[in-house]
């Protein structure tokens, strides 16, 4: 096998391997051997053929593989001997399009190495990383939440106009030119107006009704309702109001401790610090691992292979713009061309993820199957009653087990770097911290 190479530019590399016609027959006879003793033919017993005759037979039908497998042996044999690492799948082309059995085969092979990553100094690297406490103010808000997610309703005074957030009791029938719809009437209903429990223009109608009220509300259902038959119809609901009651939040007692699952307020309260904790530290560590990686950003710089720079930023400015126009679905839409932030971004993300790569295999870092799995069990609780169908979809995807991988991985390597850097601890509040959290999302 004879291995030309063509091109030496950067990180890109091109080269000419010549496959001889005697090698190609070479490789013929040798899978044509190696599937002898499992071949039968008349007027010979099993694994007797004569060659000749196999050749015959079956050697057209293993030639290209013979010569797909000759070119990928060449190609490991290359990225062996030179520690070449493509970044991306190798583009390989036959150069001799005319080719026939008996001659040459000749094809062109072009890719994109990866760089060498230079060595970081981790202990020479500043990190800061921030702490914040869990005061008795933060766990008396998020009580108060509490009481306001579990609010009442108690009824106003007779005359009084509906407000928005008001819950009003009602009867109604709703009607299509005249005639009442299956599914269109309820007694005793309890509707809290501005919940879009309704269809749109509904709930809005009502403001400003009064028990003991008759109204008659007008609306159309979307062109895209779930049921056909009323799809993009009009229709009158006649409404008669019950009651009209006030939000009341809850009050903060043990009633409310229990309602959430704890024996009284004092352990409702505790487990609320226990969870403000957790979110202070899932918090401080995003912002110390962005940290850490400002810092790597910072201290290394190398060349980065074109093709993975343009695919990154292309994926993150379809992102992008389909975060600025979510109406729009798939990609059915002009092409988006990556602005000099966009490509910026993306020379940040290819830069950090081939060294955190890099790190990762030479410290041997592993995400164990059982890290794996536990990952898998806590995305699949984001599905109830889906959970089967979820495992299911992720055992038999490799691309998206590898999504899920990815982040556990480079969050250990993160872990191994932060171990030999000198960190800086710094004790914040929780404005302080969430104020860093927003100037993160704001970049």
């Amino acid at each position: 096998m004879q291995v030309n190479e063509t091109q030496n530019e950067g990180l890109k590399r091109g080269y000419e391997i010549t496959m001889s016609a005697s090698e190609l027959e070479a490789k013929v006879d040798e899978k044509l051997e190696a599937a002898r003793p499992e071949v039968q033919m008349k007027g010979f017993r099993k694994g007797k053929v004569p060659k000749a005759l196999l050749k015959k037979q079956f050697g057209k039908s293993v030639l290209g593989e013979a010569m797909q497998e000759g070119i990928d042996e060449a190609l490991k044999s290359h990225f062996d001997s030179t520690g070449d690492r493509p970044a991306m799948q190798p583009n390989v082309t036959m150069k001799n399009e005319d080719w026939k059995e008996g001659d040459d085969v000749v094809v062109d092979v072009s890719y994109e190495k990866l760089p060498e990553i230079p060595e970081v100094d981790f202990a020479s690297l500043t990190v800061e990383k921030m702490t914040a406490t869990v005061d008795d103010e933060a766990v008396d808000e998020a009580l108060n939440n509490l009481a306001a997610t579990a609010q009442n309703f108690e009824k106003r005074r007779k005359g009084s106009k509906a407000k928005d957030g008001d819950q009003v009791t009602m009867d109604f029938v709703g009607k299509i030119d005249g005639e009442a719809f299956e599914g269109g009437s309820a007694e005793d209903f309890p509707l809290v107006l501005g919940s879009g429990q309704f269809i749109p223009g509904f709930e809005e109608q009502l403001v400003g009704v009064k028990e003991g009220e008759e109204k008659a509300v007008e609306v159309s259902f979307p062109e895209d309702y779930q049921a056909p038959n009323l799809a993009g119809k009009a229709a009158v609901f006649d409404v008669t109001i019950k009651a009209v009651s006030e939000p009341k939040p809850a009050e903060v007692n043990d009633e409310l401790a229990t309602k959430y699952g704890a024996e009284d307020l004092e352990a409702l309260k505790g487990q609320l610090r226990e969870r403000l904790a957790a979110e202070y530290a899932n918090a401080a560590r995003t912002v110390t691992k962005r940290n850490l990686l400002d810092a790597l950003d910072k201290a290394v710089d190398f060349d980065l292979p074109p093709s993975m720079l343009d695919s990154e930023a292309q994926q993150i400015a379809h992102q992008l713009w389909h975060e600025e126009n979510p109406e729009v679905e798939g990609h059915n839409h002009e092409k988006i061309e990556p602005t000099e932030e966009h490509i910026a971004l993306a020379t940040r993300r290819v830069r950090l993820g081939l060294l955190l790569a890099e790190v990762g295999q030479k410290q041997e870092i592993q995400v164990s199957d059982q890290e794996l799995q536990q990952a898998v069990f806590r995305q699949a609780q984001q599905y109830p009653g889906q959970e089967k169908a979820f495992f299911d979809f992720i055992q038999s995807n490799q691309q998206a087990l590898q999504q899920i991988r990815a982040p556990l991985f480079e969050d250990k390597v993160v872990d191994h770097i932060l171990e030999q850097a000198k960190i800086e601890e710094k004790t914040v509040t929780k404005d302080e911290l969430q104020k860093a959290i927003e100037d993160m999302d704001e970049e």
